[in-house]
């Protein structure tokens, strides 16, 4: 225990696990956050030059990451415009062969069958684009400019139902929702385990499915300066929970306790109560594995305790 008390100093107090002792926590100063509870990151990106051209260069990747209420605007707007396109172009076809002049007119032979103003027009390409087909409304042979534009209305609808569908489908399917069944401690503590100093926080799985592959991260993000005099700002550090003996692979089906010995190599090692306290820094823990039942991968990232508790 002496050892333990030159180490981090006369301010750190000796936790006595034998003895029921509680300890009230300290009341925390709210603080902005590098990464939220739920994973959001808290940056922003400025005077980068040409931002919205790199973002349209992968509109796909835009689209999925937008959020849902834009994805749904986007996705009503693109048919309603697509639909009204079309139908004014087959009947704009209609006006200039003039068969909307000849609408009920048995001898004549239009370019599309009982089209006579806007809504048939419409009509006509909904039913085209849906395959319905009521047999009603249809193209005959005799309007080659009907023909081409059925060829051009036909690869257009199956890009546009491609791009928008499979973007939707692949919004929906992104496992961000398994994180919220994934809990994490509120709070992270400092205590003695196995004669060790050790950080040590909790995680669970609350469904039944399993994660499998599950393996977990833990991240120091602090602003330091290097002996050079260089100043690095948000500098990340790896937190060793168990690389060298396989503790970072968990088998997730009741609450794990993650453990991170504080040694020589640990960057809290120099570190005493007081300084925990006052030191401006945050743990972000990464746990990934793939979802049994979808067969994805999932990246539940949260950020444990600023400030530490001993």
């Amino acid at each position: 225990m002496a050892a333990l008390r030159r180490k981090f100093g006369e301010d750190y107090q000796v936790v006595n696990t034998n003895q029921a002792t509680t300890f009230s926590a300290p009341v925390k100063k709210k603080r902005q956050r590098f990464v939220d509870k739920n994973g959001r990151c808290n940056v922003q990106h400025g005077n980068l030059g040409g931002e919205t051209s790199r973002y349209l260069s992968d509109l796909f990747t835009t689209l999925v990451d937008l959020k849902w209420r834009w994805n749904l605007l986007i996705f009503i707007l693109t048919y309603t415009i697509a639909w009204l396109v079309m139908a004014s172009m087959w009947w704009i076809i209609a006006y200039i062969r003039g068969d909307l002049n000849h609408g009920h007119d048995s001898s004549y032979t239009p370019c599309v069958a009982n089209v006579y103003n806007f809504p048939s027009a419409f009509l006509f390409f909904i039913e085209t684009e849906a395959t319905i087909g009521y047999g009603h409304r249809y193209i005959t042979e005799k309007c080659p400019e009907g023909i081409i534009l059925f060829l051009f209305q036909s690869l257009l609808g199956s890009i546009v139902d491609a791009f928008l569908i499979g973007c939707m489908f692949i919004k929906m399917s992104q496992p961000k929702k398994r994180a919220e069944t994934l809990m994490f401690s509120q709070d992270a503590v400092i205590s003695q385990r196995d004669g060790k100093l050790c950080l040590m926080f909790r995680v669970g799985n609350l469904r039944n499915s399993h994660m499998v592959s599950a393996q977990i991260r833990c991240k120091l993000i602090k602003s330091r300066q290097t002996p050079e005099g260089e100043f690095l700002p948000l500098d990340q550090c790896e937190l060793d929970v168990g690389f060298g003996t396989g503790a970072d692979q968990l088998f997730l089906v009741s609450p794990l306790t993650i453990c991170h010995e504080i040694n020589h190599k640990s960057p809290f090692f120099d570190l005493s109560q007081r300084s925990l306290m006052n030191e401006q820094f945050e743990i972000v823990v990464i746990l990934e594995g793939i979802v049994e039942t979808t067969g994805e991968e999932a990246f539940p990232i949260t950020t444990v305790l600023v400030p530490l508790l001993p």
